[in-house]
C-alpha cells in the first residue's frame, strides 16, 4: 500500500503550513466529532453503565498492543503523561551505590527527573551519553558513545528511539544486546516515535515503553499509554485507585476491599483511567494509524522531505545521514549564512510552523503535509 496525502481528514487552514507534529498533533475531523459526542454524553450520566468504564479502555490497550506488536494487551497501562509512566518504572527499581543509570545528553526532561531522584536516593550515578562535537557521522558516533557508557555497573538504560530535538535514531537492538550482557533494564520513551516509526517489542524486548498520546499517536493532551514487561508484573504503582484492583467491575462489591491488583500492567493504570472523552479520542486515533500502517507513514514522510533536504544541504545546512535519523522528525542545523532571527520572522510571516531546538530547526511532517508545504518551507530559507 502506498499512502497518499491525508490532509482531507484534518481541519488545517489552507494558509497554514504545519510541519510540527513533534510539538502536538492536530485532531482529525471525524475524531473531533467523536469528542463532541462524548462531551455531550456527559449531559446524561444516567445513561452510563459499568461497561463504559471498562470496554473502551480494554479496546485502547488492545489497539496499542497491536501497534507495538505486543502479544498480550494486559501488558499495556493507561497513563496521563510520559513522566507518570516513567515514575511507575522508577518506583520499582532499587540500586546500590556502585550502580549507574545511563541516559542521553539533552533527552526530554520527563525521562530524566525520575532517574535523577532515584540515583540521589541510593547514592548511585547518572551517566549521560553526550552527543559528539562533530557533524561527520554524528548519529553513528553518538550510538557508539551510548553503547560504551553501558558497563557492568549499569542497572538501567533509559533512552528514546529518536532524540526529541533532532531526530537522531538510536539502535535499540544493539542497546538491548548490551544491556542483556550486563543485566540492565531497558526503558524506552516512545513519545516521539511510536505511531510514526515502526516499533516492535518482539524485536527490541524492552522492559517498558512509555508514550504520551498527543504527538505521533494523534490523541489529545492528558492521556497516553505504556507497555510494562514481566520485570514489573508484581511491582508497586505510584498511586492506589479502585479500578486497578481485582473484581473492580463489580460495583456493588467495591467495599469488599481487595489487596490483589488486576493482572500485569493494569496495576499501573492512572486513576480515572476511563476518561470517557480522551479514551475515545485516542482509540479512534490509533485505529486510524493502524489503518494507515506506521511503515507507510514513515515512507510518506521520507518522500516529502527528500528534495527539500537536498536543497537545504546545498545551501550549507547540515542534516544527519538518512541511516542515522528518522524521516518524521529531524533537525536542520543552519549555516552561518542564515540569521536565525530573520528566519523565524519568515516562518511567522508565512505561517509556517516548525520548532527551534538550539541551533536546529526541527521539522516534523505527517500525512497531512504536502509537497506545496515543503516548498513553502524552503522559500522561508531562501
Amino acid at each position: 500500500m502506498t499512502l497518499t496525502c491525508q490532509k482531507h481528514l484534518f481541519r488545517l487552514p489552507e494558509n497554514v503550513t504545519y510541519i510540527n507534529c513533534a510539538y502536538q498533533a492536530p485532531l482529525m475531523r471525524h475524531i473531533e466529532q467523536i469528542a463532541q459526542q462524548k462531551l455531550s454524553a456527559q449531559c446524561h450520566p444516567f445513561k452510563r453503565t459499568g461497561a463504559h468504564f471498562f470496554e473502551p479502555t480494554k479496546q485502547l490497550r488492545q489497539q496499542f498492543a497491536q501497534l507495538i506488536n505486543a502479544d498480550d494487551f494486559q501488558r499495556i497501562a493507561i497513563i496521563p503523561s510520559a513522566s507518570y509512566g516513567i515514575a511507575n518504572a522508577a518506583n520499582n527499581v532499587k540500586l546500590e551505590q556502585t550502580d549507574n543509570i545511563v541516559v542521553l545528553e539533552e533527552q526530554f526532561p520527563s525521562n530524566i527527573y525520575s532517574w535523577k531522584r532515584l540515583v540521589k536516593t541510593y547514592g548511585a550515578t547518572l551517566k549521560m551519553a553526550k552527543a559528539p562535537d562533530t557533524q561527520h557521522n554524528r548519529g553513528q558516533k553518538w550510538n557508539e558513545i551510548l553503547l560504551a557508557a553501558i558497563n557492568e555497573n549499569t542497572k538501567l538504560v533509559a533512552v528514546p528511539h529518536v532524540h526529541w530535538a533532532d531526530g537522531t535514531l538510536f539502535d535499540l537492538a544493539a542497546v538491548r544486546a548490551k544491556t542483556r550482557q550486563v543485566g540492565a533494564l531497558l526503558i524506552i520513551d516512545g513519545t516521539q516515535s511510536v505511531g510514526a516509526l515502526p516499533f516492535d517489542v518482539q524485536v527490541f524486548e524492552p522492559d517498558a515503553v512509555i508514550c504520551a498520546g498527543y504527538k505521533w499517536l494523534m490523541g489529545t493532551y492528558g492521556l497516553g499509554v505504556a507497555y510494562y514487561g514481566a520485570t514489573f508484573d508484581n511491582g508497586t504503582p505510584i498511586e492506589e485507585n479502585w479500578i486497578n484492583r481485582l473484581d473492580s467491575h463489580k460495583f456493588s462489591e467495591l467495599v469488599n476491599y481487595q489487596d490483589t491488583y488486576q493482572p500485569k500492567a493494569a496495576r499501573y493504570n492512572v486513576g480515572e483511567q476511563s476518561n470517557f472523552i480522551h479514551v475515545a479520542i485516542l482509540n479512534a486515533a490509533i485505529q486510524q494509524i493502524l489503518e494507515w500502517d506506521v511503515a507507510n507513514i514513515q515512507e510518506y514522510c521520507a518522500q516529502l522531505i527528500a528534495e527539500p533536504l537536498a536543497q537545504l544541504q546545498e545551501r550549507g545546512c547540515w542534516v544527519e545521514n538518512a541511516e542515522n535519523r528518522a524521516n518524521h522528525l529531524l533537525g536542520v542545523r543552519i549555516g552561518k549564512q542564515f540569521d536565525m532571527t530573520k528566519l523565524q520572522q519568515q516562518f511567522a510571516e508565512n505561517q509556517v510552523y516548525v520548532s527551534q531546538r538550539g541551533n536546529a530547526i526541527r521539522i516534523s511532517p505527517h500525512v497531512y503535509n504536502t509537497i506545496k508545504d515543503m516548498k513553502k518551507l524552503l522559500n522561508c530559507f531562501r
